[in-house]
């Protein structure tokens, strides 16, 4: 079983938004410490409590304060950038990272973010589709790329022996870094095309162990379609996890940072959505029984390093296996409560599951 971070980022609004990013980084680097083997960084730019755009900023930051962690954006949402620049931007960041850079990307978009954007909501899987597509072909190019899409027409100078100048920037990992593909429906688009492409999935953290199933089967269906083979070990399950000493303490602590941060933040974005389904055990329930006492103790993972080892066997043996764990980080009041999960859960919990493999 191996451990890594899942950094939405989620802080309050009051927080200041420096304050915000010196947090990540402190959490970061303890990670790249204690032994934490990846890190993933997320993208948004109308969520107040999400609030790193630039999460490519936030990673060549830690890159410079860290030693051997991995980085990853989580995710790039593909229909909101231009592809060429992005991947320029994307090819210089895993050149700064020297391979430890991880590409999560995403098809999909909240609303306001798409809104930001002047794009049609509708339109955003096929825009994110020929944005990927625009990419891999720039950093696959043998110096000349054209592409004529809906959305995108590209026609790339060839790279000139005189003057030096053309298509020339490519990523370090070649062909291209290793790409994750995130998702949060049951039958998800996105892990279909990951399975197609021989991309690893990335589960998201509301997934109650009902959906979870699920995803591995239309990824697994998708990548032996393609005769790709599909590795249990390459599959990433996030969640909300808060590590305490006692369960007493460990409850607390979750039921003042993830409580607050659901019923501030999640709760009125999900009410009345699908979201809200996916995060019940029982299809039947009512999406007001979908409370705090609930996740605590059905989708989250809190208590003591055994407690919180015990629901990490129990989700690994009703998924079927998995390879990496992702835990969603959090903003406490006290982030001393924060570095304090964090390292409990890969010094205390880890060891106790080493034998998930």
């Amino acid at each position: 079983m191996k451990f890594g971070l899942f950094m939405m980022p989620l802080h309050p609004s009051y927080r200041e938004v420096a304050d915000c990013y010196d947090r990540d980084i402190d959490q970061l680097v303890l990670a790249d410490k204690v032994g934490y083997e990846e890190a993933w960084l997320g993208e948004h730019f109308t969520e107040k409590w999400e609030n790193a755009p630039a999460p490519d900023l936030l990673i060549a930051k830690a890159l410079a304060l860290t030693e051997r962690i991995r980085f990853g954006t989580g995710v790039t949402l593909l229909g909101m950038h231009e592809p060429v620049y992005l991947a320029h931007r994307v090819a210089m960041l895993d050149h700064l990272a020297r391979g430890r850079f991880q590409w999560g990307i995403g098809l999909g978009g909240i609303p306001t973010d798409m809104m930001l954007m002047g794009l049609d909501p509708s339109e955003g899987r096929a825009r994110a589709a020929e944005a990927l597509d625009v990419v891999l072909g720039l950093w696959n190019s043998g110096g000349t790329f054209r592409y004529d899409g809906t959305f995108f027409k590209i026609d790339a100078p060839e790279l000139d022996p005189v003057t030096e100048r053309g298509l020339h920037m490519k990523p370090l990992q070649l062909p291209h870094p290793p790409i994750s593909v995130a998702a949060s429906t049951s039958q998800s688009g996105s892990l279909k095309v990951a399975g197609a492409r021989g991309w690893s999935p990335m589960s998201s953290s509301i997934l109650s162990r009902t959906f979870l199933p699920g995803h591995w089967k239309t990824y697994e269906a998708a990548a032996l379609d393609a005769d790709n083979t599909p590795n249990r070990s390459d599959w990433r399950i996030a969640r909300d996890i808060f590590v305490g000493p006692t369960p007493a303490i460990a409850r607390e602590r979750a039921l003042a940072v993830l409580g607050r941060n659901y019923d501030v933040h999640q709760l009125p974005s999900r009410q009345g959505t699908v979201q809200m389904d996916l995060m019940k055990i029982d299809p039947d329930m009512k999406d007001e029984d979908v409370d705090v006492d609930y996740l605590m103790e059905n989708v989250w993972i809190v208590g003591d390093p055994q407690e919180c080892a015990d629901k990490i066997r129990e989700l690994y043996e009703d998924v079927g296996g998995f390879g990496t764990l992702l835990s969603i980080t959090a903003d406490s009041d006290d982030a001393g409560w924060d570095h304090e999960s964090l390292t409990l859960l890969v010094e205390q919990v880890g060891p106790l599951v080493e034998d998930l493999n």
